[in-house]
């Protein structure tokens, strides 16, 4: 059977390791005799599954210990509306940064179940065309403002901020969506308010969304917000304040141990940065064959697009990409293309044999 190389932009691809695991434990975890999905949350075992989780996230990403771990439900989507209804009561204005499509759809999202205008602080589509992003030395931020959201790497558009914004002392705190590259580098979690990331794309299946939450702010939760979308209710509950999404959670906790045994994330950010080189190196060395248009300096390593000018031949390379048992490289819906994301749990030979089979298709349709 063909090795099959899943570069799926999510859900994505997980370890080879974990699936494994999983499977051994799929009836009986740990000699418990019950499968995790049938577990108790309130039990004492799904309590130290949920517990060593937070503990290897809050090792792996150095998080200070005035910051809140939490596992939710609703995606990466909910927090579009989650974060302004609990962190912008009082404000008259949000700041957001669009740079891709994510971006898009959360500054749209943010406003409307909070009094909060959402302010445009810099758009990537009207001077880009999301081929870069925004620098942060050009957004457009009050002090006065609840916070300034952005999301660091854009799935569809190919885009990412190769540093990580920062702000000054006294501007408003940094909220970042960090679904699609969430402990694939080394970033210093002081430098945000609040990190959430949507677990399947870079640290488990569907379900969980992860939440940190620097302490100070959690006095900004209104009462007024239901419990269940309140982050200070969760906190105070300590992640039960209704069933958490416990398969997830449990397979995250699985993904982070496997990081852990790579060396950690400075070790998985040195093998991505191979992965992407790798990649891009096949692109711009194709004669022009393969094209991706992103500057330099915003290329994202964990999702490449790129393209050969032609829709159908596009859609030829993904068809006989697919019989060869590498998966899911059509671009996204809208834009056309190719894309192979290239998360943490993508091997090296995936990105190899990937290059390969682009070198090949060249040759015969070149």
């Amino acid at each position: 059977m063909t090795t099959v190389y899943n570069f799926s932009a999510g859900p994505a691809v997980l370890p080879e390791a974990v699936l494994q695991t999983a499977r051994q434990e799929m009836l009986d975890y740990q000699g418990t005799g019950v499968s995790v999905m049938a577990m108790s949350h309130r039990s004492d075992t799904f309590q130290s599954i949920l517990y060593h989780a937070e503990q290897d996230l809050r090792l792996l990403l150095d998080i200070p210990a005035n910051y809140k771990i939490l596992f939710l439900q609703g995606g990466a989507s909910a927090q579009f509306s989650q974060t302004a209804m609990n962190l912008a009561h009082g404000f008259a204005r949000i700041d957001s940064v669009v740079s891709g499509n994510w971006s898009q759809i959360a500054h749209r999202e943010m406003g409307k179940l909070v009094g909060a205008k959402v302010h445009l602080a810099a758009d990537g589509g009207a001077r880009y065309g999301f081929l870069d992003v925004p620098p942060p030395e050009s957004w457009d931020i009050s002090p006065d403002s609840a916070f300034v959201h952005f999301v660091a790497n854009e799935t569809v558009h190919g885009v990412q901020y190769g540093r990580m914004p920062r702000l000054a002392d006294g501007l408003p705190p940094l909220v970042c969506d960090m679904s699609s590259e969430i402990l694939s580098r080394r970033i210093n979690v002081a430098d945000f308010g609040l990190i959430y990331a949507g677990a399947q794309k870079n640290l488990g299946p569907a379900g969980a969304t992860i939440v940190i939450i620097r302490d100070d702010l959690l006095d900004r939760c209104p009462d007024t917000v239901p419990a269940v979308w309140r982050y200070k209710a969760h906190v105070e509950k300590q992640g039960m304040y209704n069933t958490p999404a416990t398969y997830p959670i449990y397979i995250a906790g699985l993904v982070l141990r496997w990081l852990h045994a790579q060396g950690g994330v400075d070790k998985i950010e040195r093998l991505n940065r191979r992965k992407a080189e790798t990649l891009y190196a096949a692109i711009d060395g194709s004669g022009g064959f393969y094209q991706n248009l992103i500057a330099a300096g915003a290329r994202s390593k964990m999702n490449v697009v790129f393209t050969t000018g032609n829709a159908d031949l596009d859609k030829r390379f993904a068809q006989e990409a697919d019989l060869v048992g590498l998966r899911q490289l059509q671009g996204y819906k809208t834009l056309g293309g190719m894309r192979a994301s290239i998360y943490n749990a993508m091997p090296l030979a995936g990105v190899e044999e990937l290059v390969r089979f682009m070198d090949e298709f060249r040759r015969r349709n070149g």
